[in-house]
């Protein structure tokens, strides 16, 4: 496939496409990518038209959106529930960016390789994920899965892995282990905004420390330090599972192909009603 035509699709299911849908802009990538992956758009509806370009991903060009979408129909709306359950997504930990992380009572970070990636780094993304939290899993193909379990035996910690076969389906070839000796309270810290450390601290010590505003954030993080690692890693959690604010009702109608998207950019019920328009009509490209 050229490189013209794939940079097209990667550009449909992106946060500055949906945007446009819901503000309902005429776009030439999505008329372009119509006219190349789509039969007869004039008489289709453009939830129609977006489903078949995303039948084109999963059959010619399985990227990083489409298995992040996989993951988070599968487990966050299969497996779990948006009730418990809250995704993250490039999350900063350490040098690396964790791809998909799930937390309910657990948490477990999902790395991706897809048949676009390879393993250079993955060792080294392993060992920063185990700082941050104590599940890990990598989600990659088939024909990827002897090469990877050649990388993971030098690794040697109890990392899952998932195959992402060709039907679409998420097959466990090893669920992952819980693993607490590499978790950083320096890494943990980092994982928190302002306010998330703040009501960590004001949970654990009743008040905030009175210093000047160049003072705060190392007085902040002097305190969180003392808490035993157990129990900050407990916080930490609590705190970043509260992070998603979502509109269940509005959101379990979105499409299977759109539910990342629409997941992370927690769109209002003013963008949920204006997508709804844009996928019901018919398409009106040139």
């Amino acid at each position: 496939m050229e490189s013209n035509k794939t940079s097209n699709l990667n550009r449909i299911f992106t946060r500055n496409m949906l945007r446009h849908f819901i503000e309902g802009k005429v776009d030439n990538t999505y008329s372009s990518v119509i006219r190349r992956y789509t039969i007869k758009p004039d008489q289709k509806s453009n939830r129609q038209l977006v489903s078949e370009i995303y039948c084109e991903l999963k059959k010619n060009y399985r990227n990083e959106y489409f298995y992040k979408n996989t993951l988070l129909n599968k487990l966050l709306l299969g497996v779990h529930s948006v009730n418990t359950t809250t995704a993250l997504t490039e999350v900063a930990i350490a040098k690396s960016k964790a791809d998909f992380v799930l937390i309910n009572g657990k948490a477990v970070v999902y790395e991706i390789k897809t048949e676009l990636d390879n393993l250079e780094r993955l060792s080294s993304q392993i060992d920063d994920y185990y700082k941050a939290f104590d599940h890990v899993a990598v989600v990659t193909y088939e024909k990827n899965l002897h090469a990877l379990q050649n990388v993971l035996i030098n690794i040697d910690k109890p990392v899952g892995i998932y195959i992402l076969r060709k039907s679409g389906k998420l097959g466990v070839v090893k669920k992952p282990e819980r693993y607490t000796d590499d978790l950083d309270k320096e890494i943990l810290f980092k994982l928190l905004r302002k306010s998330e450390y703040e009501a960590i601290i004001v949970q654990k010590y009743g008040y905030l420390p009175e210093v000047t505003q160049f003072q705060y954030y190392s007085a902040c993080k002097e305190l969180f330090l003392q808490i035993s690692i157990e129990e900050a890693y407990i916080l930490v959690l609590s705190q970043l599972k509260k992070r998603m604010r979502l509109e269940i009702e509005e959101f379990v109608k979105i499409p299977y192909e759109l539910r990342f998207l629409a997941y992370f950019m927690e769109l209002n019920h003013e963008d949920y009603q204006k997508l709804e328009q844009f996928l019901e009509c018919q398409y009106g490209g040139e």
